[in-house]
This record gives C-alpha cells, sequence and structure tokens, in this order.
C-alpha cells in the first residue's frame, strides 16, 4: 500500500535555475503583514471601537502581491490550475505539447498584464494619482502588477525550457 498515490503529498520542486525560495519568502513576508495588519484592526476596534479601515489599501496590495507570486510558484512547479480530463487521456509526448500551448497562452495573459498593468501605473503616476484613504501615490500600490507578471513570465519559460528538454513531466 506503501506505493499508492497520496494526493496530500507535496510534489518535489523542479530544478530551476532560480530558486523557488525568492517567492517562498516574498509570500511568507506578504501573507505576514496582512495577518498583522487585521490582527492590529481586530484588536484595535475590540479594545477602542476605532477602525483602522485606512489599512484596507494596505491589505488590497498585498493579496494582489500572494495572487500574483503564487502564480509564480504554481507555474514554475507545474501545478497551476489545468483542465486535464483531456490532457491526461494523451500520451507523454501530446501532454508535453499541450503543456507548452497551455504555457504560452500563459505567458500571452500575462504579457497582456504586464502591458496594459504598466500603461496603468504611468497613468496614474503621470497624472499624480493619490490612493483615497491615505493620500499616497496610487502608483506604489499598482507598480507591483507589472511587475510581478514578469515574474510569472520568466517562471512560465523557464518551465517551457524544462519541458523542452524533458527535465520536467
Amino acid at each position: 500500500m506503501a506505493a499508492d498515490f497520496d494526493p496530500t503529498a507535496t510534489p518535489p520542486d523542479p530544478k530551476t535555475r532560480v530558486p523557488l525560495t525568492l517567492e517562498r519568502v516574498l509570500l511568507a513576508a506578504a501573507m505576514g503583514a496582512m495577518a498583522l495588519i487585521t490582527a492590529a484592526n481586530v484588536v484595535t476596534r475590540y479594545l477602542s471601537n476605532i477602525s483602522l479601515a485606512f489599512t484596507e489599501e494596505y491589505s488590497v496590495a498585498l493579496m494582489v502581491v500572494v495572487a500574483m507570486v503564487g502564480t509564480a510558484l504554481a507555474t514554475a512547479g507545474g501545478r497551476h490550475i489545468r483542465i486535464g480530463f483531456f490532457v491526461d487521456k494523451m500520451n507523454p509526448g501530446r501532454r508535453r505539447v499541450a503543456e507548452i500551448m497551455g504555457l504560452g497562452l500563459l505567458i500571452i495573459c500575462f504579457g497582456l498584464i504586464l502591458w496594459y498593468g504598466g500603461r496603468m501605473v504611468w497613468d496614474e503616476y503621470d497624472f499624480e494619482v493619490l490612493s483615497p484613504g491615505l493620500g499616497h501615490p496610487q502608483w506604489l500600490y499598482t507598480v507591483w502588477l507589472p511587475l510581478l507578471a514578469i515574474l510569472v513570465i520568466g517562471r512560465a519559460l523557464g518551465r517551457i525550457i524544462r519541458l523542452a528538454r524533458g527535465e520536467d513531466g
């Protein structure tokens, strides 16, 4: 029975040129900051009946960071969302081609996020848009979207290269 498939087992990390530790540290820092902000908001509201609603700007920016870094981590490890019904029935060669095509579509999607997100950041910088709650420059929050899209694209390209070499299955 020891050879049975265990769906709860964590698959091993792929051998990437840039270690996945970068994403893990960013993810842990962002999640920790969100937990601290939320805990401070709850404690402050409970003890003083005062809301720290302005911290929502930080929480939303951190949620974007968590989503994008998590996407990069999942992409690098081949654990991204996919519909495997038809692909799982293919032979390994066709499955590899389907995976490469899916990663190509992912690169196009995040390329669009990079392009339009970059334009949005530039517009916010150029027009000096301020955030509604704290009055900080809005581009400080939105710059993470295109920057982390580059990370996702890089991880997808790395996975394509490993798949083309036959290193990842």
